[in-house]
């Protein structure tokens, strides 16, 4: 079982320590054109495609796992099968229905096992866990541990060095494992911090004005990272008590955005693209960044399937 233990300040400076040989410091990338006062934290060129690697590596070192099983929609496991093949652990991946199959390639080319299972994130998280307490392995889920909401949490110490006067930090949100980090990086700094959805999985929106965690339905949307149904036990109350607002996007504002990037040479998938729609959309005044928070297009994960392939070959 996640355990709801909230993480604070001291546990991300030791996460920046704690994974520091893994993870990569990625730049702020300008876009001039489109809003001269917006930045773009370029996590689309974090090792493994995205920031999923900095909670996977925080989680998988602290815990000193030798076997490992996760849910994940597949930028988390595609961090943790990298981790596993360069760490030489036992990882098994369990994919809910219609999960990205070019993700699911990449984490098998790696050298990870993957289940399949019928439902949503729900679904494929339960069997993930019982999967665990089965084997014996440790379960790491992809947001909701306080582990993992850590390591997060340095891409905003990161943004938050570099950028002390920023008006705005927009973060994609799907179980919310990043936002929550975001909030916790922000936790005694003015900064803005704004989540940004799906329209149709609004669950940290409708939770927030709730006043307590939702579950919704799962449903479709082009941002495949981010169909998680409820707040995780660990995220949720961080996220109430430091975000400031909710953005919801539409999948054409979405699309909007990746076609912006792309425009401009930045390799962002759909779900990767969240924070600058919700940027756009808003259009504030002010110094803003945006999270890019993953690259993994299909032909970027076809081009690494293969290349992790052919290093196969003797």
């Amino acid at each position: 079982m996640t355990t709801a233990v909230e993480p604070g300040p001291v546990d991300l400076h030791l996460a920046a320590r704690r994974i520091a040989a893994h993870v990569r410091r990625t730049p702020l990338l300008r876009m001039p054109a489109a809003a001269p006062e917006l930045l773009l934290k370029a996590e689309h060129l974090q090792c493994g495609g995205s920031f999923k690697m900095r909670g996977a590596a925080n989680a998988v070192l602290a815990l000193k796992a030798r076997r490992i099983v996760t849910g994940s929609s597949g930028n988390h496991g595609i961090a943790l099968a990298g981790l596993a093949a360069a760490l030489d652990l036992r990882l098994t991946v369990v994919l809910a229905a219609g999960a990205n199959q070019a993700k699911a390639a990449l984490i098998r080319s790696l050298g990870a096992d993957t289940v399949g299972v019928a439902g949503g994130v729900g679904e494929r998280d339960a069997a993930a866990r019982a999967l665990a307490a089965e084997t014996g392995a440790v379960f790491v889920p992809s947001s909701d541990h306080p582990l993992v909401v850590a390591g997060q949490g340095t891409v905003g110490a990161e943004i938050l060095a570099e950028v002390p006067d920023a008006d705005t930090v927009y973060v994609p949100t799907g179980g919310g494992g990043l936002l929550a980090g975001v909030c916790l990086a922000a936790r005694d700094h003015p900064v803005r911090v704004v989540g940004v959805e799906p329209a149709t999985m609004p669950r940290y929106g409708r939770s927030l004005a709730a006043g307590r965690p939702l579950c919704l339905p799962s449903r479709d949307t082009v941002a495949d990272g981010l169909r998680c149904q409820r707040p995780g036990a660990v995220p949720y109350p961080i996220v109430r008590d430091r975000v400031d607002d909710m953005v919801a996007v539409s999948d054409t504002d979405v699309l909007d955005a990746v076609d912006l990037l792309g425009r401009r040479g930045i390799r962002a998938e759909p779900s990767g693209a969240v924070a600058l729609a919700g940027a756009l959309r808003e259009r504030r005044h002010g110094r803003s960044v945006a999270v890019v928070s993953g690259g993994n297009t299909t032909a970027a994960l076809r081009a690494a399937t293969v290349r992790h392939h052919l290093e196969e070959i003797p």
